[in-house]
């Protein structure tokens, strides 16, 4: 931000010092014109004050040099130090960005920097609260199975002669809210991870095609337990540099959106291919359409489609944000598409 305004207010202040200087040499040369014009056309008396003023002018070189350069510093101490009171002005509403409700003000000449800090302003405040908000979402989330979770044990270590069946059943459910709650507790640092870490790549050479089955056969067990199916359709053979850790995350993490929100007994498509000098891996589901709005929100840091936040599927709305963060850092692009039939997440990278 820092950079970004101080590259405008020195291309403001140069502008400005050109411009007047550029007036002022024109009015300097004008006189001058004037002085030689008039002391060679007409008769002066030798005392003649006004004479001896503009033959002054006309005669003395050094004289018009010092008298320029004086117009000339005193033009630039003018705008430079009217630059400096923008910068201050700047560096005071700067200091009330984290003040809530409170509109920063700047000088008119500086219009488009003051609508810039408060759209920053807005955004920040805006992202806070939902970061408090998932906050107190997933809070919420954690004691729920915690709950389950504590009555389940107790249920273990106090009922004795419990049937084998029952004990069976009660360590299923304690070990699904078990996983359940270390998902959300990931995620809980997840938030603090996205919001202080930058992603860092470890490039390596890899086999797309490879990555996608092996994460596939990772999710079996989930596939077989929700009656549904990964179909993998690998038109060309891709290998591409990329962090192999951070890429399977992203491939994952849509694998397992699809999984959740797609309708019972259907079949999630993969498909891999080459077009130009791009890679393309396409993961479709048939469900419910996100609607146009949410589309568009999508992959931005803490926002959860509300009907996430109804079942126990929603998770802290940061996996779509840092699946983009990690492709944009690729150099590559990730795009959502949804509608009556099919929902599309689409991944470019880079060959």
């Amino acid at each position: 931000m820092k950079n970004k305004y101080g590259n405008a207010l020195t291309k403001k202040l140069v502008k400005k010092i050109i411009l007047s200087t550029t007036i002022y040499t024109c009015i300097f040369l004008l006189i001058y014109i004037i002085a030689r014009t008039y002391c060679e056309s007409y008769v002066w008396q030798p005392y003649d004050k006004t004479y001896q003023f503009l033959k002054m002018i006309k005669d003395n070189v050094i004289i018009e040099v010092i008298v320029w350069l004086i117009g000339v510093a005193i033009i630039s101490f003018y705008h430079l130090r009217k630059t400096l009171a923008y910068i201050d002005a700047i560096v005071l509403g700067s200091s009330k960005l984290l003040i809530p409700n409170e509109y920063i003000r700047l000088p008119d000449e500086l219009k488009d920097i003051e609508i810039s800090l408060n759209k920053i302003k807005e955004k920040a405040f805006l992202e806070e609260k939902k970061k408090n908000d998932l906050i107190v979402y997933l809070a919420h989330d954690i004691k729920t199975p915690l709950t389950s979770l504590i009555g389940y044990l107790h249920l273990l270590k106090e009922e004795n002669n419990l049937p084998l069946e029952n004990r069976k059943k009660y360590l299923d459910i304690a070990l699904s809210k078990s996983e359940r709650l270390e998902e959300l507790i990931n995620e809980l640092f997840d938030i603090t991870k996205f919001s202080l870490d930058e992603v860092k790549l470890q490039k390596e050479e890899i086999n797309l095609n490879l990555m996608v089955e092996q994460i596939i056969d990772d999710f079996y067990p989930l596939t077989l337990s929700l009656h549904k199916e990964i179909k993998f359709i690998k038109k060309d053979k891709i290998v591409l540099k990329a962090d192999s850790n951070l890429l399977a995350r992203v491939i994952g993490n849509l694998i397992k959106n699809a999984l959740n929100y797609s309708y019972q007994d259907t079949s999630i498509l993969i498909t891999t291919y080459i077009d130009n000098k791009y890679a393309y891996l396409t993961i479709s589901n048939k469900g419910d359409k996100i609607k146009e709005e949410d589309l568009t929100k999508i992959f931005t840091k803490f926002y959860r489609v509300d009907k996430a936040r109804k079942t126990s599927l929603g998770g802290s709305g940061l996996g779509l944000a840092i699946s983009k963060e990690i492709i944009l850092k690729h150099h590559g692009d990730i795009a959502a598409s949804s509608d009556e039939e099919e929902t599309k997440f689409t991944i470019k990278l880079p060959l």
